[in-house]
């Protein structure tokens, strides 16, 4: 029995440790997403002061619309691990009442019984009525554990009434915080449902516009192809030029390696034609300058390999590219948030966020190339091993080619529309020439 107790009262403990926690992360978790709902407001502020186009105030306020529905569930899910603390701490309120009220009745009986034999005389009669010394010991120890049982049967009645107190303060505190979360997740049901009537005047308006929207999606998306072959284009030289650079070093310790063996067959010949291992170096430099190289696949070095085995190790761990923000066009073949009949292409991840903000490496690496892509439109290259990230839409670079960087080290400043009044950044993943959605890479 005692060993049931023990293991009924082991799970009731790790029960209520693990609501606890769940209860402590939760929380964690709808302060951040309150941030990010605060965040998304000031962008949403922003856009609409300027007064752009509602095509901008849609997808920002459709990424508002998301954060309020997972707000909303979270706080559900709070509500519901404080329901089952609530019945298993009125459980625990329900036991201490039957195990009190069975207490105090027997203790009450014994308090009356003790009452009716309370005179001195009938305890010395009971006691020299033994039959031998013996039998009389025994009655002087009855009467000390009787006494003794009374005032421990007291305390634990004092100890339970005392546990119920703790438990029904508890339990009222909750009743408090379960009414507090009902009324904070109806304001948030209310206030969504505002925001679904405003975008959804925004989809009216914009349906109104749609020959001159879709004209206009389709020439960006023109455009963006444009720029995918450009970034293709260089990605393919910086594996060539890698591989360029790897060969020569390949080389180079090859033929420091045969003019070494050369030099010491011609001391034991005496030979004084051999090359010397400057000229063998300079004349294999320029061999694999001319010779062919691939720029659809690094040839890793020991160290490239180190490099791409952590990048791939943090898969889903990788810091976001920039510090707030939210991803506004997913990766891939998509129907456009408005006309599902149109389908967008994006070769990476569109992330809006704030003005003035800064692009952010996600991981160690080296920057192999600043490119100008457009008047208003610079990239990042960073190389980490045989997988490539880039950078887009940045208006600066703090950057340049061959610096080593190291993750959320800040490279350059991103560029805000001026027709639409977005800070957006592109950013892309790829290993080699194999295009990833970087969604997955990313630390939700």
């Amino acid at each position: 029995m005692p060993k049931y107790f023990l293991s009924l009262l082991f799970v009731c403990l790790t029960s209520v440790m693990w609501s606890q926690s769940q209860q402590e992360k939760l929380e964690q978790r709808k302060a951040q997403i309150q941030k990010e709902i605060r965040e998304n407001e000031k962008m949403l502020k922003s856009v609409k002061s300027k007064e752009k186009s509602a095509m901008n105030v849609f997808l920002i306020q459709k990424n508002k619309i998301k954060l309020k529905e997972t707000l909303i569930n979270t706080t559900e899910k709070q509500k519901r691990l404080l329901a089952d603390d609530m019945y298993r701490n009125q459980l625990q309120i329900n036991k201490l009442n039957r195990e009190l009220n069975v207490l105090k009745e027997d203790y009450a009986n014994k308090i009356l019984n003790s009452y009716k034999s309370r005179s001195e005389q009938s305890r010395a009669m009971f006691i020299l009525s033994s039959e031998n010394f013996l039998q009389a010991y025994k009655r002087v120890q009855y009467l000390k554990q009787y006494t003794s049982f009374r005032k421990s049967q007291g305390e634990e009645i004092y100890a339970k009434s005392t546990e119920l107190i703790k438990y029904n303060e508890k339990l009222k505190i909750q009743k408090i915080e379960k009414q507090k979360l009902i009324a904070e997740n109806e304001k948030e049901r209310q206030s969504l449902l505002k925001e679904k009537q405003e975008q959804e005047k925004l989809v009216n308006q914009i349906k109104k516009d749609k020959n001159r929207i879709v004209s206009e999606i389709r020439k960006k998306q023109r455009e963006s192809k444009i720029i995918d072959a450009q970034i293709n284009r260089l990605i393919r030289e910086a594996i060539a030029e890698a591989n360029r650079k790897a060969a020569a070093e390949r080389a180079k310790a090859a033929a420091l390696a045969a003019a070494e063996k050369s030099k010491t067959s011609a001391t034991k010949k005496g030979s004084s034609k051999e090359k010397t291992s400057a000229t063998e170096e300079k004349e294999v430099r320029e061999t694999v300058s001319r010779g062919p190289v691939s720029s659809s696949r690094i040839e890793m070095t020991p160290e490239d390999k180190l490099v791409a085995d952590n990048f791939r190790a943090n898969r889903g761990k990788l810091p976001w590219p920039v510090e707030k923000g939210f991803i506004s066009l997913g990766y891939g073949d998509q129907p456009h948030p408005v006309y599902n009949t149109l389908v967008v292409h994006n070769s990476g991840l569109e992330i809006t966020t704030n003005e003035g903000a800064n692009a952010r490496a996600v991981f160690n690496g080296e920057v192999v190339r600043v490119q100008v892509i457009s008047p208003v439109n610079k990239a990042v290259f960073i190389k980490h091993g045989d997988y490539f990230t880039v950078y887009q839409y940045l208006s600066s670079v703090s950057v340049s080619s061959g610096d080593k960087v190291s993750a959320k080290q800040s490279i350059g400043r991103i560029r805000t529309n001026g027709d639409t009044g977005k800070t957006v950044l592109k950013f892309i993943i790829s290993q080699n020439t194999t295009y990833l959605n970087p969604q997955g890479w990313l630390a939700n």
